[in-house]
């Protein structure tokens, strides 16, 4: 397929005029950032593996009835999506206390939260995408009561079928982000999920070790990124062996040390 022209070019993706009207390419990068991009550097093969991940877990979700914004995956690099109005809310799903939450309010890293939390923040890189209420929602007309109940009702459809898939290859879905847009068909539109879904996206622990199986790896300067990204692909079943290139390492136990992380509390 030709390459088209670019149209949108994110931290971690690139997006291109589709092949039909209504359609974009979203290339992944393997750029890696942090910090609202104070801190930036890259991850080999990221871009390759997180096309992987989200293609899989897009597909998934749309089996339980979660429109996406997915049609399918092109190439090593490249989805086939619906284009739509991105609506201007992060929304996150915590689980367990770690990042951001920890140092705003106290909580030790690790600690189980009473029941799963949802927050909102605004999508805005020069303000830092601050947090934000529903009624900061309402108040501007980010997203209209209706599209907020459809938002919060997927979101938790998500974390509940996601929890349980990760819990089942040994991984305890900590926390992450979800972003939705509006697909409109004529003068009508529905919120679907829209963006990607993966280890840059998602904090993702091994639940035996506490070993740290995402972008933190990069954020706190752990190393062993890649080995990290490729083993949980390689537990999803997207990654064989065979699949590694000259010098990769598929087997964490060479970077057991650096990859050790804080179990979480039981």
């Amino acid at each position: 397929m030709s390459r088209r022209s670019k149209l949108y070019e994110g931290k971690a993706k690139v997006l291109y005029e589709g092949p039909e009207p209504g359609t974009l390419i979203q290339y992944f990068k393997d750029d890696a950032t942090a910090f609202n991009a104070e801190k930036k550097g890259t991850i080999n093969g990221k871009g390759v593996i997180n096309n992987r991940i989200s293609e899989h877990v897009f597909t998934r979700l749309s089996h339980i009835g979660i429109p996406t914004h997915f049609i399918r995956r092109l190439n090593m690099r490249e989805q086939l999506i619906r284009q739509v109005e991105i609506i201007p809310i992060e929304v996150v799903l915590r689980n367990v206390a770690a990042g951001s939450i920890c140092k705003r309010l106290g909580l030790e890293e690790g600690e189980p939260l009473p029941h799963t939390l949802i927050e909102y923040y605004y999508k805005d890189d020069a303000l830092g995408d601050p947090l934000i209420a529903e009624e900061h929602i309402a108040c501007f007309n980010w997203a209209s009561p209706e599209e907020m109940h459809d938002i919060s009702s997927m979101a938790i459809r998500i974390n509940d079928f996601l929890c349980g898939m990760f819990a089942a290859i040994d991984i305890r879905l900590v926390d992450f982000k979800l972003e939705f847009g509006r697909l409109f068909d004529g003068d009508f539109s529905r919120v679907i999920l829209a963006d990607e879904i993966s280890p840059d996206g998602c904090r993702l622990w091994d639940m035996v070790s506490g070993e740290k199986l995402d972008k933190d790896r990069f954020r706190r300067d752990l190393g062993g990124e890649e080995e990290a990204y490729r083993e949980v692909a390689r537990r999803l079943g997207l990654l064989q062996a065979e699949d590694s290139g000259p010098g990769e390492v598929l087997d964490l136990s060479s970077h057991r040390s650096r990859l050790r992380g804080t179990p979480p509390k039981k």
